[in-house]
């Protein structure tokens, strides 16, 4: 029986054997081939593959990070938002989500997932994929965009295998995690697992609650399908977050419990996009992409080529302090809408047909129109696609649907292009920088109300005539070249420099505000009330020359012609410029050039740049004591005095001023108003021993102003955001801002005692008290 059993089986492979022979000879090509394709692949054969060296360092564009001097990431520069984060800093609760929901069998396989492999080709990818988290990686990394075709695609899953088997050998598995979670784009410019912890929750990644990890899992299999902050994917993104807990719970890393308590969790966010046009310090951000620019033309990298800001993943350490930014850009915004709204209320068609422009004709208003089109991004994007001006002239005449700003949020409206010009020639802008006088840092930049809609910056590169901010320097000059007392008196009367004595080419009489002259003034009283005629005097006794002399040397680089009218502050100066040479005299006579930068890092932490301070003697210490004190009077009456919580007690009105100024600082505080020419410009720089600010604020155009003085002066205009961020800064008492005296030299040769306290007769300017009411009470 065994014989004939064994005789039929012999047939049975002698009838078959060329079947046989063909089965294993396809199977063995089949393998040969399968094997020939991974080898033609790591060989290029479908496409560059990363050599060794790339394995080792894959090619990443990182943000480069802006960092304040309290330690807090204040913008980004980036082609890709990206910072990357070690795997220690990831939570263990992101780590579990992750394997559990894209990778199960991550700790087990070796690039490669044969199970999931087999299961996606048996049920054609209906029962889930197969690509592993290496995998995914080193699509991201190395093969970019899926190809089309079948052909193609096959290709590409060829070489994810290869690159997924060369990655496994070459990092350990926690760098592959970080890897992929650095590299991952999680929508709304939020590339990488740190700049999507702080997009969408702002916090740092270690941070991150259990239903927050999960939340960031979910938009993995499609960031924007599943986006927890789009209104038409909220209630996806909440059902794939809660699919997670599912996969965390069968995979063990959940009870049953838990997972149900999680699943019961709202889903909240914080989100907070990170853009150019948004976050904080826009305007300084915007600065310090140019200084970073300047700064490598002559520092290149080691071959030879050019620091990338948006790819490099540098760290530029700045000065700016963050809570003082945020102090004086939350000061700006509680101000500027009040004053907005008065300007809206003078500036109705009916109250002025010109709105928002005064004292000009119709040909001054149309050639200001015109050179606002030609600035244009629409007039400069029309004339590079070659359209006919005719044509482009047409386009701002036609109605179109547009964003423009409110003080209330961004409106929708429909208007055309050369009405959202006019309408954005009312809005008034402001400046304030903050600095250190004794180190220069700078602590405060806010360029403007709006750097998505505003793009000029009114710190740095804008330039207005600064008033009667340019004073001081008169009063200066005087005191440190004849050795003036702050007691000494002159006749307030009208006084002529003749034509051509110090170059001017007409006779120059300045008048006073209300034309009041008659008694005698002393230095103090002159400058707390901003006398024109006191300032003429000194002016003519000095000389322009030696006050241009020292406006130079005190960091003024713009151009201050040596006549005599620039004693009123005719110069066209940068509210840097005039932060800069205010610390001159807060810092006992010497400039200190401001800073903004104290480093540079590349993305290993070499330092690149570190700043050296420029310092200079400019004036004597007692020089500069006694202009401090002269600008402490201003603020204790005159057009400073608003800031105090009172003036002379035994004065009837006392009870109303207290109550009618919001303030009530009663510390030293040296400061200066300025209100220039048709009171187009408000300023005020405040000092304390060691904090020096200036604000301005003002039109676009100098055309573009307030009806009368009583709102278009400085105190008015920027003093209020002065107190206001100073007051935020007191609050916070780890700031340590001066409440303390001026220092005084130790040797004073020039006389202070005055026996007459004449700021305890100043009284409360008029224009001051009618403004009040509008903008000193909160």
């Amino acid at each position: 029986m065994a014989k004939k059993t064994a005789k039929k089986s012999d047939g049975w492979f002698k009838g078959n054997w060329k079947y046989i022979k063909w089965f294993w000879i396809t199977f063995g090509v089949g393998i040969f081939t399968f094997l020939m394709l991974f080898v033609l692949a790591s060989w290029g054969a479908f496409g560059e593959m990363p050599t060794f060296e790339e394995l080792e360092n894959p090619k990443t564009n990182l943000a480069t990070e802006v960092i304040s001097i309290d330690g807090k990431v204040i913008g980004k520069y980036a082609y890709e938002n990206r910072t990357p984060v070690l795997y220690k800093d990831l939570p263990e609760n992101l780590v579990k989500a992750l394997i559990s929901t894209e990778d199960q069998r991550y700790y087990s396989h070796s690039g490669i997932d044969a199970r999931g492999t087999l299961r996606a080709t048996a049920f054609l990818g209906t029962r889930g994929g197969a690509s592993t988290i290496t995998q995914q990686l080193s699509k991201l990394l190395f093969t970019g965009e899926r190809n089309k075709g079948f052909a193609g695609r096959v290709k590409q899953k060829i070489k994810e295998w290869v690159i997924s088997i060369r990655l496994e050998r070459q990092y350990t598995k926690e760098e592959l995690i970080a890897m992929y979670l650095n590299k991952m784009d999680f929508y709304f410019n939020a590339v990488g697992i740190q700049s999507a912890s702080n997009i969408y929750f702002q916090k740092e990644p270690k941070d991150l609650l259990q239903e927050e990890s999960a939340v960031l899992v979910a938009m993995l299999k499609n960031p924007r399908q599943y986006n927890p902050v789009r209104e038409i994917s909220m209630k996806k993104s909440l059902g794939r977050r809660n699919q997670v807990f599912v996969q965390m719970y069968e995979n063990g890393y959940l009870t049953e419990k838990e997972k149900d308590s999680f699943q019961k969790i709202p889903m909240k966010t914080s989100f907070s996009p990170q853009s150019h046009d948004e976050g904080m310090a826009t305007y300084f951000r915007q600065y310090l992409r140019g200084f970073v620019s300047n700064w490598s033309r002559d520092n290149k990298k080691p071959d030879g080529s050019f620091y990338n800001i948006d790819r490099d993943g540098l760290k530029i350490y700045t000065t700016i302090d963050s809570k003082m930014q945020a102090y004086a850009e939350e000061a700006m915004k509680e101000h500027m809408p009040r004053l907005q709204a008065e300007f809206f209320h003078q500036n109705t068609p009916k109250r002025n047909p010109k709105a928002p422009f005064y004292d000009i004709e119709q040909p001054d208003i149309n050639r200001i129109m015109e050179g606002a089109i030609q600035r244009s991004e629409r007039w400069k994007k029309m004339k590079k696609e070659g359209i006919a001006e005719n044509e482009i002239r047409a386009s701002f005449k036609r109605k179109t649907e547009m964003r423009v700003f409110s003080w209330k949020g961004d409106i929708d409206t429909v208007m055309t292009p050369l009405d959202s010009i006019r309408y954005y020639k009312h809005f008034l802008q402001t400046g304030v920088m903050s600095m250190q006088p004794q180190t220069g840092h700078v602590k405060v930049w806010v360029g403007g109300i709006n750097f998505k809609h505003f793009k000029y910056d009114a710190v740095k590169q804008q330039k207005r005539q600064v008033g009667s901010t340019f004073k001081p320097f008169v009063y200066a000059t005087a005191i440190d070249q004849l050795k003036l007392s702050p007691c000494q008196e002159y006749p307030n009367v009208q006084i002529t420099i003749p034509a051509n004595k110090y170059g001017n080419p007409e006779p120059w009489t300045p008048k006073n505000v209300g034309d009041k002259y008659g008694d005698m003034m002393t230095l103090t009283k002159g400058l707390a009330t901003s006398t024109n005629t006191i300032t003429a005097k000194l002016m003519d006794m000095v000389g322009p020359r030696q006050v241009a002399n020292l406006a130079r040397r005190s960091g003024i680089k713009s151009e201050v012609l040596p006549v005599p009218s620039i004693a009123l502050g005719t110069p066209d100066v940068s509210l840097f410029e005039m932060v800069g040479a205010y610390g001159m005299f807060a810092n006992e006579g010497i400039y200190v050039k401001p800073v903004m930068v104290t480093r540079i890092e590349d993305k290993y932490g070499s330092v690149l740049y570190e700043f050296t301070p420029e310092t200079r003697d400019v004036l004597s210490r007692e020089s500069a004591y006694a202009t401090v004190r002269l600008l402490e009077g201003v603020t204790k009456g005159g057009s400073g005095a608003r800031l105090r919580h009172s003036y002379n007690k035994n004065r009837a009105d006392y009870k109303e001023v207290v109550t009618g100024y919001p303030y009530q600082f009663d510390n030293p505080i040296a400061g200066k108003t300025g209100t220039t020419q048709s009171h187009s410009d408000g300023w005020f720089m405040g000092m304390v021993p060691n904090l020096v600010t200036g604000v301005w604020v003002g039109a676009e155009d100098r055309a573009a102003r307030f009806a009368s003085i009583n709102y278009g002066q400085g105190g008015s205009m920027a003093l209020p955001i002065w107190a206001l961020y100073m007051k935020k800064c007191y609050a916070d008492k780890d700031l340590n801002v001066s409440k303390g005296e001026f220092k005084k030299p130790e040797r004073m040769n020039i006389n202070l005692d005055c026996t007459k306290k004449e700021t305890d007769s100043i009284p409360v300017p008029k224009e001051v008290k009618e403004a009040e009411d509008l903008f000193g009470r909160p």
